[in-house]
């Protein structure tokens, strides 16, 4: 036979043996037609992932009848070779069923229904005139799913993690529960549910070694097991992580969230040193031509901020379902430190001077889940812009809603001894000056969340309102200050700062009061602020730490006294109104502003005579705040239910946002994860290709054909 011609002489490219078998799989021939042993040889070919995906999705209705035996058996032979002693036979198993899997719903995302089965018309078999072709039903494969979900068990808990497979199989897994948009649609996904595999779950995430090389995966296939009919009451997944209690399991838990956030963090801190860095003239013409690449920036930024949901949701889902978890937020992290999608900082680079930044404590970076979580909220809420980043901040205050809810983690919150050194990000805007403090000092956490949520009032007073976020944080703000109510804990904090920005607020909602009252309810947000300032009248000897708060708070009311003024007259007008929409909500915010009136009346009465008798028109903050120390005898009303809020529960109000918020996440998680296995496909081909190469002439004659032999491959097996 005449020699082969080698790339570059003309001839074309020769076939992969394995590609040809697909072709006569799916021209419906009988591969062990020669030979009793196909099976076995078959498996000992590196899978070519690409060309069997190309193949299967390209079978017309006819060529679907021909070749559903060859189908249905390549599936079957695969899910039985995985008991076999051979681990090159099981890795090329596992990468044939994660694109046999895939191809499964791209077929039913083409006709846009789910096969059932039941009829020829409804489990594909039968497709109707000028419909895209079918594939394979769930009924067809029912018994290899179970075989094939107990064999990925099997795989992941054995005691051999070096050989086992194990991130193939979590691939695998993923693969089947991201396959529909709607997770709650997915039949897949119930053969998962009735395997129970939250043991092998949990001993990846026990393990530092599995854990760094699985503990995202894990933690994310979780996360989207307990959405699948999450308040149905039947998910296994819902159970087992509500009970979970496992310290190691926990921390581990709580540390692949942890790392990632800490990776977005690094990599922020990166890029703010490198533009302190520029030159004087790099940055002035960067000021020139900024705003053509801006848009770029912010795409760039939106989509590294919604990498991190799929995480972030798996963080709520854990303190929203498990009480022992909340122990985990200020558990020490210091012994690994893996890998994850969002990682694309270059090793190659050297480590940056971090001298001139002024954002993060280097030495105090990843302490625990806290800091980690705090120093990202800090960095989403720069993004005033995106939608995706207001989705994002969305979830991070609703964890931080159900962590202010927790006894517990208030209690370590509000725990002198625990403190850390956490430096948050501040926006740069043009009416501040941003501290020029390096690194922050150590303080409680609660001082560094309400650090954080005043950040969020000041920078959040936008024309586009964010109602929904600033009911979020003020109700986080009203818990925290009724939990030092309750338990009389005197937090050192410097609460002029939050007065300060709850005004400014305030003052907001007034002059925006045309824009605002069309869109969304003013009433019950000012109605929170009020609530909390009526707090400290009422209970601040409870909490405040010393009795010059007191001096200051009144202090600030008298001086903004215009602000309340204005809010009283723009209440009573509504509250007047016959047609008003929010009517209720301003009668109540009418009924809580009368002790902050009576004080302004009383202390402005004081004042203008103290003035009188001194004839002095511009008196000091001291002189104001001495006439505040000599004239409290003023009688204030008692107002019930100031320390009562509702508690957080995800139905109803929040339902369609987290059912959006999966389903982002899986596809995703779809995207990303197919394209994992692609590349690993491709990486162990070149590996088998190099063998080949120096293996010798026979060795390739073996994995590649042309010409004549291809025509002689189905006698020849």
């Amino acid at each position: 036979m005449a020699s082969r011609k080698r790339s570059g002489s003309g001839s074309k490219r020769p076939k992969e043996k394995v590609v040809h078998i697909y072709e006569l799989l799916c021209r419906g021939e009988d591969p062990k037609r020669q030979s009793a042993q196909f099976w076995e040889e078959f498996f000992l070919l590196q899978p070519n992932t690409e060309m069997l995906e190309s193949e299967l999705l390209k079978l017309t209705a006819e060529q679907y009848l021909s070749a559903k035996d060859n189908i249905l058996q390549l599936f079957t032979e695969c899910i039985n070779m995985l008991s076999s002693a051979s681990p090159k036979r099981i890795h090329n198993a596992l990468q044939t069923i994660s694109v046999f899997i895939h191809v499964f719903f791209r077929k039913q995302s083409m006709v846009g229904t789910v096969g059932t089965g039941c009829d020829g018309a409804a489990s594909g078999l039968v497709a109707s005139a000028g419909s895209p072709t079918m594939f394979i039903t769930v009924n067809d494969i029912e018994d290899d799913m179970r075989k094939l979900l107990k064999y990925l068990n099997a795989i992941m808990v054995c005691d051999d993690a070096t050989d086992s497979p194990t991130d193939i199989c979590l691939k695998i897994l993923l693969i089947i529960a991201t396959g529909m948009d709607n997770v709650n649609d997915n039949r897949l996904i119930e053969f998962i549910i009735g395997q129970n595999l939250f043991e092998a779950f949990k001993k990846i995430l026990s393990d530092s070694a599995l854990r760094n090389l699985h503990g995202h995966d894990v933690v994310t296939l979780l996360t989207i097991l307990v959405n699948y009919r999450k308040h149905d009451g039947s998910n296994p997944y819902v159970v087992e992580l509500s009970l979970l209690a496992e310290e190691l399991a926990l921390n581990g838990y709580g540390q692949v969230i942890s790392c990632v956030l800490t990776m977005f963090c690094k990599q922020h801190l990166l890029t703010l040193t490198e533009l302190s860095s520029s030159s004087s003239w790099f940055s002035s013409l960067s000021s020139i031509v900024g705003n053509m690449f801006i848009s770029d920036e912010l795409c760039c930024r939106s989509q590294q901020i919604r990498a991190n949901n799929s995480l972030l949701l798996a963080l709520y889902e854990a303190i929203h379902l498990n009480r022992n978890f909340i122990t985990t937020l200020a558990h020490t992290q210091a012994d690994s430190t893996p890998p994850s999608p969002c990682n694309t900082l270059n090793i190659n680079d050297g480590t940056p001077d971090l001298s001139s930044a002024a954002i993060l404590d280097a030495s105090h970076y990843s302490t625990n889940l806290f800091v980690s979580l705090f120093q990202y909220c800090s960095i989403v809420m720069q993004d005033h812009k995106s939608e995706l980043s207001a989705i994002n901040l969305k979830l991070c205050l609703l964890i931080l809603t159900c962590i202010a809810e927790d006894q517990y983690a208030n209690s370590m919150m509000h725990d002198t001894n625990l403190t850390f050194k956490v430096s948050l990000h501040r926006a740069h805007m043009r009416h501040r000056k941003l501290t020029s403090e390096k690194v922050a000092k150590p303080q409680p956490l609660a001082t560094t969340l309400l650090d954080l949520l005043v950040e969020f009032i000041v920078t959040h007073l936008l024309k586009k309102f964010p109602i929904e976020l600033y009911l979020l944080c003020i109700g986080i703000i009203h818990r925290i200050i009724v939990y030092q109510k309750r338990c009389r804990v005197r937090l050192a904090y410097h609460w002029k700062e939050l007065w300060t920005a709850m005004i400014s607020l305030l003052k907001f909602l007034i002059y925006q009061e045309q824009n605002l009252i069309k869109r969304c309810n003013i009433f019950e947000l000012a109605l929170q602020v009020i609530n909390i300032f009526n707090l400290f009248i009422t209970y601040g000897d409870t909490f405040l730490a010393t009795t010059n708060s007191y001096d200051e708070l009144y202090y600030e009311l008298n001086r903004e006294e215009k602000v309340f003024s204005e809010l009283h007259a723009m209440v009573l007008r509504y509250a007047s109104m016959q047609d008003c929409d929010h009517k209720e909500d301003a009668i109540r915010l009418l009924n809580a502003l009368s002790n902050i009136l009576a004080i302004i009346k009383h202390f402005q009465i004081k004042i203008k005579e103290w003035l009188a008798s001194q004839s002095l028109s511009t008196p000091t903050e001291q002189q104001i705040l001495e006439q505040i120390q000599k004239n409290y005898d003023l009688t204030l009303k008692l107002q019930d239910s100031l320390d009562q809020y509702e508690r957080y529960s995800e139905r109803p109000k929040h339902v369609l946002f987290f059912a959006n918020l999966v389903k982002e996440v899986m596809v995703d998680t779809r995207k990303t994860v197919y394209y994992l296995v692609k590349q690993m496909n491709k990486s162990n081909a070149l590996e088998s290709t190099s063998l080949n190469t120096t293996s010798g002439t026979h060795v390739e004659r073996s994995v590649l054909l042309d010409g004549a032999e291809a025509d002689d491959m189905n006698t020849t097996i």
